[in-house]
Parts: C-alpha cells; sequence; structure tokens
C-alpha cells in the first residue's frame, strides 16, 4: 500500500496554521445591524418571532446604537414602525414620522462614528402593506411611487442619512432617488439599492417587527426564487441608474446569486441575512440541535464567501464582540 505525498490535512492541523491560511475572514467591520423604532413606546418591545431582536423606544435606540458601534460594527438600518398608517404611507415623508426623527437622533449620537441606513420603503407605513401606492385595479403603481421615493429620499437624507436604502423593487427607483438627491444637494448621500429582492417565504418575522398590514403577497414587483438572471439583469439596472451598493436579499438560499453578482459588478455588494434565516437557528439553537455561537459565525462566514462585501444581520453586534 502506498502512501499519500500530497497531504492536504497539513494545513488544517492546528488553530494557528487554520487561521493562518483562512481565505475567508469575517470581521466587525462588515457587519451592518437592522433596527426596528417603533412610534409611542416608551420601552423596548420584544418580538416574539425573533428572540432577542425588540421594536426599540428612541431611547433605547440611542442606547443600542451606541453599543452596537462600540462593538465596532459597520453600520446602523433603521426602519421605522409608526403608529398611524394610510394609503400613500405619508408618514415616511414626515420630518416628524418616526423614522425620520429616529435618523435625526441617532445620526446625533453615532453620526460621526458609523455608517446611518435607512429602508427607504413605503410598506411600514401603508394601510395595506405594499411598498408603493395602488392604482385603481389594486395593483401597485410603479411610476406614481417613484414620485414618493424620491421625497422620502430627501426626508431622509434631511434628517441625517449617510445611505438610503430603496427596497421597494420598483422599476427605476434607483435612478429617481438618486435625481432626486443630487438636485436638493445631496449628491453626497449613497443609495444602497436592494437590486436583487426575491419573493421569499423567509420574510415572516420581519413582518410582525413592522406590524405588516399586508394582505396577499409582493410577487408582482420582488423577484421571482427561481430567477437567476433576472437578478443579473436588476443589479446591472440599478447600477448603470447610480447605486453605489448593491443587495441581494435573502442571503442563505441565495448564495449562488451572491457569487454571480460578485462577478458581475465592481460596487461594493451587500447580502442581507434575513429574519426568517435568523429566527431558524435561533430555534434549532434554542433547542440543543446547534451550538449556536458557531453556527452564527459559520452563516456569516459562508455570506462573506460567497462574496459579500457588507452583511446586514441581527447577529451583527453580538457577532462583532466575538469577532474581536
Amino acid at each position: 500500500m502506498g502512501f499519500p505525498t500530497t497531504r492536504p490535512r497539513r494545513l488544517r492541523q492546528t488553530p494557528a496554521i487554520r487561521r493562518l491560511v483562512a481565505e475567508t475572514s469575517v470581521s466587525p467591520r462588515h457587519l451592518v445591524l437592522p433596527m426596528f423604532v417603533r412610534e409611542g413606546t416608551d420601552e423596548p418591545l420584544p418580538i416574539k418571532s425573533m428572540p432577542g431582536v425588540v421594536q426599540h423606544s428612541l431611547s433605547s435606540l440611542r442606547k443600542a446604537a451606541v453599543e452596537a458601534v462600540e462593538a465596532g460594527v459597520g453600520g446602523l438600518m433603521l426602519f421605522g414602525v409608526p403608529t398611524h398608517k394610510d394609503a400613500t404611507g405619508s408618514g415616511a415623508l414626515d420630518p416628524k414620522g418616526i423614522l425620520n426623527v429616529a435618523l435625526a437622533e441617532v445620526t446625533a449620537e453615532v453620526g460621526d462614528q458609523t455608517v446611518v441606513m435607512s429602508d427607504l420603503c413605503l410598506d411600514e407605513f401603508t394601510d395595506h402593506g405594499h411598498c408603493g401606492v395602488l392604482g385603481p385595479d389594486g395593483s401597485v403603481d410603479n411610476d406614481g411611487t417613484l414620485r414618493l421615493y424620491g421625497e422620502m429620499a430627501l426626508a431622509q437624507a434631511r434628517a441625517g442619512a449617510h445611505v438610503v436604502a430603496p427596497s421597494g423593487m420598483m422599476d427605476g427607483q434607483v435612478s429617481v432617488i438618486r435625481a432626486a438627491l443630487d438636485d436638493a444637494g445631496f449628491s453626497q448621500t449613497c443609495v444602497l439599492a436592494y437590486s436583487a429582492k426575491y419573493a421569499s417565504s423567509f420574510y415572516g418575522p420581519f413582518r410582525e417587527a413592522v406590524d405588516s398590514s399586508l394582505q396577499g403577497d409582493r410577487r408582482s414587483y420582488q423577484q421571482d426564487p427561481a430567477n437567476a438572471r433576472e437578478a443579473l439583469r436588476e443589479v446591472t439596472l440599478d447600477v448603470d441608474e447610480g447605486a453605489d451598493i448593491v443587495l441581494v436579499k435573502p442571503a442563505m438560499g441565495y448564495l449562488d446569486l451572491i457569487s454571480e453578482v460578485r462577478r458581475a459588478v465592481d460596487v461594493p455588494l451587500a447580502a442581507y441575512n434575513v429574519s426568517g434565516e435568523y429566527s431558524m437557528l435561533e430555534a434549532a439553537a434554542a433547542r440543543g440541535w446547534v451550538d449556536r455561537r458557531a453556527a452564527v459565525l459559520e452563516t456569516l462566514t459562508s455570506i462573506r464567501r460567497a462574496g459579500a462585501d457588507i452583511v446586514l444581520t441581527y447577529w451583527a453586534a453580538e457577532a462583532a464582540v466575538w469577532l474581536r
């Protein structure tokens, strides 16, 4: 019997060697923490389907933002949960609306130390729960929504957002937002485009997190999970329209898309490790089926390995402490 002369195991035999030859790294700077802020509450409210995640009050949001920044996270992504909703999502444009107030407070608190990002979508603010205004036939009016997106971008930029993140998957949204920002003197405000956002079943816990009013689904504007080439078309369009960063959502079930997009464009690429992915792992860990810390870090490493420069994840602050 002959013995092998090539032994790949040599490079796996000790933690020091494995660390030396590791091809992929995850650092706190790669992680962005999504945060929910609820209007009219004085205390953070637990989200039942997302253990460890809360709807913040303004005061708890500021405190959690400071803690996340101290942990070293790369950025914060804010979502608003208003007490009032209407057909056009007017609270998203109101300077006194919860999301814009939260942006102003977080930017004042930590804006010089991190990147403050803002979800730019109407779904949290509409009484029908869709990402845009509805036409007479009840479908989402793409072009009517674009005008509101432009106004929403200005409201967020004026509130202090460093990055606005259109997530509604409306055709032409990046172009309209970029023009609105530039025309109003906000040429330095970045656009992070949710370019390949799929109509996924893994968003369920997020719906609780934002008190979604959605009836039906968003399959007429979010992407079909069966399609990959379509994602590359969407990404290319957004880059051509001026997106500074593009994003794939969800992450774990779409690692192939992250890799494809990484090869297709040269702008920074983000991926959103979504609520359902988070909650599945938390549920398994709570039952002792997986090692929680090891599974979280493996998940984040897989997203980075696929090609994401930035990972939006509800584990961002905790993982940042581990990674330090």
